[in-house]
């Protein structure tokens, strides 16, 4: 009797960069991914007895994402990830689900003297557009789509007071306090033809907006904001998961030196921090 049996499985190949340059006539554009594909299928004898005859090399995979992305636009990394994914269950017989995940890199195109550079562009932020596409035999299309690593600070309109204190709590009540966080956000898509280039926008100017102009109580409080905000103005998702991590400021001890700080100097901090996470769903 075995003692051992093999549970759920994938393979694939993770991290392919690729960039593409577009040309329109002397104007270009450059759009830079990162692919990872993740299939499951069936692939019991590639496990159990060494059999490879069912294997797609993870090489061919890369190629692949070469191959397709010549001819397909980028214009959305959502819709190369969703033609990607369709190619591996329709043309590999094993296959029956492939995930496809993207996270695009900006380029930003250069001004120069006033006016675009046609074929120059300087790197953007750290920020990332990402989606992660799903696909299967039976048709079954599953579309998301997030931003990763958006930074936003606002010097006011943000307290924290009024909460559980307990005998290890030091942190001082404030009324004004510096409220930073890289945003995470992933939401999910209620159709794969939704306009994904369009929601992608109208999500981002909603988190943007709500966090500039919220008066804020809490991180929690401007989270849920944030995310309602998404969904009353994009109606193609059904929820929305947002992370704030919150990015500490810390006011800086002047009286030492004779010197009042009225939250002018700070000190920002990497770690420890606090994680705060929830999703919002559409009713």
């Amino acid at each position: 009797m075995m003692s051992a049996v093999l549970g759920v499985n994938n393979y694939g190949k993770s991290k392919v960069r690729l960039v593409k340059v577009s040309r329109d006539g002397a104007k270009h554009t450059v759009r830079e991914i990162s692919v990872d594909i993740a299939l499951e299928g069936d692939f019991d004898a590639i496990h159990l007895a060494g059999d490879n005859s069912k294997c797609l090399p993870t090489d061919t995979m890369k190629n692949t994402v070469y191959a397709l992305g010549k001819n397909h636009p980028l214009d959305t990394i959502e819709g190369f990830a969703m033609h990607l994914a369709k190619h591996f269950v329709e043309k590999t017989a094993p296959v029956q689900r492939a995930r496809v995940r993207i996270a695009q890199v900006p380029w930003e195109r250069m001004t120069i003297n006033g006016r675009e550079h046609p074929h120059a562009f300087t790197k953007g932020t750290e920020e990332r557009q990402t989606c992660e596409v799903s696909f299967d035999r039976g048709g079954a299309i599953g579309a998301a789509g997030g931003i990763e690593k958006l930074l936003v600070l606002k010097s006011t309109d943000s307290a924290f007071s009024g909460y559980l204190k307990d005998a290890y709590t030091t942190l001082p009540e404030t009324r004004d306090r510096i409220f930073a966080t890289s945003v995470t956000a992933n939401w999910k898509y209620t159709s794969e033809r939704a306009d994904f280039g369009a929601a992608r926008e109208r999500i981002r100017g909603a988190i943007i907006e709500t966090f500039a102009d919220h008066k804020s109580e809490s991180v929690q409080q401007t989270l849920f904001a944030m995310g309602k905000a998404a969904i009353d103005r994009c109606e193609s998702i059904g929820n929305i998961r947002l992370s704030l991590p919150n990015i500490h400021c810390l006011l800086v001890n002047l009286k030492p030196f004779g010197m009042e700080n009225p939250n002018e100097i700070f000190v920002p901090t990497d770690e420890p921090y606090g994680l705060i996470e929830a999703t919002i769903e559409r009713k």
